[in-house]
């Protein structure tokens, strides 16, 4: 079945841009980044101390988001997967991630969620942006979350407090 990302959520202020693959089922199916109960990528950004984004509805969670200076988006545009897993991903056609940072005068980081999102890190290494390699927020990387987050910390000096 071929599965397609969501449009990016990003504005003029975005300062950190976080990418991750490619929605899973529970994602896609409630058209909501990070929708898997049990991904902690809500719970990672909150524990940042900034905005406990895990007690907001999803519309607010995206502004609340924004207001921090943090944009999502994810690398692949669309691909054939079954299920949810990474390791799954085929036939992909990938985003066009330069196109969107030139358009992000503010932007000064762009962090991947993951292993397989990290792989397009190389394409913007010469676009002079800190590049950040995180752990999987997905509940597949079943890494401790105090371990997961104290990786994860690193995005705070890019947050707005």
């Amino acid at each position: 079945m071929r599965k397609t990302s969501f449009p990016p959520v990003v504005d003029a202020d975005t300062r950190l841009l976080i990418l991750g693959s490619l929605p899973g089922d529970a994602s896609l199916a409630a058209a909501q980044y990070y929708a898997h109960p049990r991904n902690q990528f809500w719970r990672l950004l909150s524990a940042l101390g900034a905005v406990e984004l895990t007690a907001l509805p999803y519309p607010q969670r995206l502004v609340a988001l924004q207001a921090l200076g943090v944009g999502l988006w994810d690398v692949v545009a669309s691909a054939q997967r079954r299920g949810s897993l990474d390791s799954d991903i085929r036939e992909v056609a990938l985003n066009p991630l330069s196109e969107l940072l030139a358009t992000l005068p503010a932007l000064q980081a762009v962090a991947f969620n993951g292993k397989t999102a990290a792989k397009a890190a190389p394409t913007l290494a010469a676009s002079g942006l800190d590049i950040l390699l995180l752990p999987s927020s997905s509940p597949a990387l079943t890494t401790p979350f105090e371990k997961k987050l104290a990786e994860w910390q690193v995005l705070g000096r890019y947050i707005l407090q």
